[in-house]
């Protein structure tokens, strides 16, 4: 088990740059949902670099009271965000029909990870981003947990499926609908 402490400041680097990389893009005028998530995956990288600053059970704090907040605030005018995954640890970060849809083909496809926008019926638009699992996430979602990320995962989160992965799995996405003409 590694219990070594996970925030010294290149780790936090490299997990702002996966954060925060600019996607490549795909699909008609993704630079829109790039663009209106960007702010949401911002401000839940500081949130969690200032939780993993106290250790990896804060991050699951900030994942479980914050995430949710931000991605709340951010979700005005006709847009909406969050994110999902085919495994889920808190079963309100379950997407919305077509974002699983997105999701189920990237499991699908194995390789070709790139964002992807959907025309939506309701006249919106959609926008998907995958996460992909970088050494720093295994933390909390890895197959071996220290006991203390497993006992706050126990207390929250006791029908957590969030764990078991390795560096390279994709582990869930962003996604964004917002008005097909803002």
């Amino acid at each position: 088990m590694n219990n070594r402490p996970i925030s010294s400041p290149s780790l936090l680097l490299s997990m702002l740059v996966v954060f925060l990389a600019p996607p490549s893009l795909a699909g008609s005028e993704p630079e829109s949902g790039a663009a209106l998530l960007l702010p949401f995956k911002q401000q839940l990288m500081s949130a969690l670099k200032a939780g993993l600053e106290e250790g990896p059970d804060a991050a699951i704090d900030i994942c479980r009271i914050e995430a949710p907040t931000i991605a709340s605030n951010l979700s005005n005018d006709g847009v909406a965000m969050g994110r999902t995954s085919h495994r889920l640890r808190n079963p309100d970060n379950d997407g919305p029909a077509w974002a699983t849809v997105v999701l189920e083909q990237y499991l699908q496809a194995g390789a070709e990870l790139a964002p992807q926008t959907v025309v939506l019926d309701d006249g919106q638009t959609g926008y998907v981003e995958p996460i992909v699992t970088q050494q720093q996430c295994l933390a909390c979602h890895g197959a071996e947990l220290s006991p203390v990320v497993q006992a706050a995962l126990d207390t929250h989160y006791p029908g957590d499926q969030a764990t078991g992965f390795e560096v390279g799995d994709l582990r869930g996405v962003f996604w964004v609908s917002y008005p097909a003409n803002p």
